[in-house]
């Protein structure tokens, strides 16, 4: 189990563990977004390193993380350790996180995305399972309790459950959300895992491989506060598809 040590700052709780974070961000053209994102990571009072990797962004987003890196809290400071990481080309969201976990030092990693639909506010409940030996990889979910939910998009709710049924009927959990973006890791499990896929088929191919391996998953409520086409969504029908494509391909063969 993992010492908390707890002092008070000012009007502000100040919480230190004995273990060191590793927020991962795949970013592509986030530009709007992606400077309050990680205003908002790096106001949560934990030790932690944030690897951002901009997978070919064309709008801006490059140039801002540049000059993010140089501006943010210097390296010694350990509650905000940035490294940023640029491919050469749009590869996908998969892809991104392959190059981010070669550059983990952490303890535990967290995937973070860069579009403000999840809340850094939520990692001490998506942490505590992790830190209490209980868990090796949580989950959060978007539609089992939690805070405030931006009410949008049945069909994308429905698909979402029709997937999470297939994957729990092929790995035998009992998940309620299976695509959320919100997946932490004990480091030294998830940097076993070799991921293979580019795009969004990473959350469907390290739930089952997570499962193969009889990891202990535990699934957190989170809020979530998601965005329209128009404000930049990305995932789409097609993604939905290739989900129940990556979920036999990698539960048959890796």
């Amino acid at each position: 189990m993992v010492k908390l040590w707890i002092a008070c700052y000012g009007s502000q709780w100040e919480v230190r563990i004995g273990v060191k974070l590793s927020v991962l961000v795949p970013v592509y053209n986030e530009v709007k977004t992606l400077d309050e994102a990680l205003r908002r990571v790096r106001s949560v009072r934990l030790p932690k390193e944030i690897i951002v990797v901009d997978d070919g962004s064309t709008d801006g987003s490059r140039e801002l993380l540049e000059r993010l890196e140089k501006e943010v809290a210097p390296q010694s400071n350990p509650f905000n350790e940035l490294k940023v990481f640029l491919q050469p080309v749009n590869q996908g969201k998969g892809a991104a996180i392959r190059v981010g976990l070669r550059h983990v030092s952490g303890d535990i990693v967290i995937i973070q995305d860069a579009d403000l639909e999840y809340d850094p506010n939520d990692y001490w409940k998506l942490l505590d399972p992790i830190l209490t030996g209980k868990a090796d990889v949580v989950y959060g979910t978007r539609f089992y309790g939690g805070g405030p939910h931006r009410v949008m998009f049945f069909w994308h709710y429905l698909g979402n459950q029709i997937v999470t049924l297939f994957s729990n009927i092929l790995t035998n959990l009992n998940l309620t959300d299976m695509e959320v973006g919100y997946k932490v890791f004990r480091a030294e499990v998830v940097k076993k895992i070799d991921i293979k896929s580019n795009r969004f088929g990473f959350e469907p191919e390290i739930t089952v491989k997570v499962a193969k391996q009889g990891c202990r998953v535990y699934e957190v409520p989170i809020s979530y506060h998601g965005r329209t086409y128009a404000e930049g969504k990305k995932i789409t029908w097609k993604d939905g598809i290739s989900a129940f494509y990556s979920l036999i391909r990698f539960w048959l063969k890796d």
